[in-house]
């Protein structure tokens, strides 16, 4: 009986501490935002726009701007393929 009490308080601790080290790798690993992609130097916006969200697809290199314009380089030339007006 004794043997068996050992055995479970040992087993309750490796579980407390299991959980502990989960918790403290969640903290630290998703507490630090992850590093945004940069817009490569060859993409030249619109005047006056400001990229406020960017894609990079197999293709295409899709860039939303602050002035509700969808933008789409082809991803071998980033040459300006397609320009799309959001509502």
């Amino acid at each position: 009986m004794r043997f068996l009490k050992i055995l479970v308080g040992t087993l309750a601790g490796v579980m407390i501490f299991g959980l502990l080290t989960i918790t403290g790798l969640l903290v630290t690993r998703l507490g630090t935002p992850a590093p945004l992609p940069n817009l490569p130097d060859s993409i030249t916006l619109p005047d006056n726009a400001r990229a406020e969200a960017v894609t990079f697809a197999r293709a295409w290199l899709i860039v939303v701007t602050d002035q509700n314009t969808v933008l789409l380089y082809d991803r071998a030339t980033m040459t300006l393929a397609q320009t799309l007006t959001l509502p």
